[in-house]
């Protein structure tokens, strides 16, 4: 009875893993310490917009195109009534955050076709930030800014 099950299981062809977002690697472009109130507002970080993850893929319902690991980590800390993340970028970008409490926040533009993530009264903690493109691959100069206004 063994023999037709091994049989079965060695001729099965394997299945490609599919890489996705992963909030527990270690961000390409850094991290940084943020509390409410943070001089010079906004934050700026300069980085290379893009990935080969499908978002869709990986079991969003959302366009776009993700590294595997976080572009940024932002540590938040303090009471703030808003804190703002957005692209700019002369690419068509798209943004992906994981927020403390495992809540994934997606935009795929707000301003023109840069995206921004607003969260209202945010919670302290790790948020990881991927800043990604419409096209696998597809890598553009972008800024990601933190900002309380």
């Amino acid at each position: 009875m063994r023999a037709p099950l091994i049989a079965l299981l060695l001729s099965t062809a394997p299945v490609a893993a599919v890489a996705c977002p992963d909030w527990e690697a270690q961000p390409y472009d850094g991290d940084v310490s943020l509390k409410a109130g943070f001089a010079p507002d906004p934050h700026r970080v300069e980085l290379l917009a893009g990935g080969a993850n499908e978002l869709g893929d990986c079991g969003f319902e959302a366009a776009g195109f993700v590294g595997t690991p976080p572009d940024f980590d932002l540590y938040w800390s303090g009471k703030s009534s808003r804190l703002r993340i957005g692209v700019i970028s002369d690419a068509d970008t798209v943004l992906l955050v994981n927020g403390p409490d495992g809540s994934w926040y997606y935009s795929d533009e707000d301003e023109g076709h840069n995206p921004i993530v607003v969260l209202n009264n945010p919670e302290e903690g790790l948020y990881d930030i991927w800043v990604g493109s419409y096209n696998a691959n597809a890598y553009s100069d972008a800024v990601l800014l933190i900002t309380e206004r």
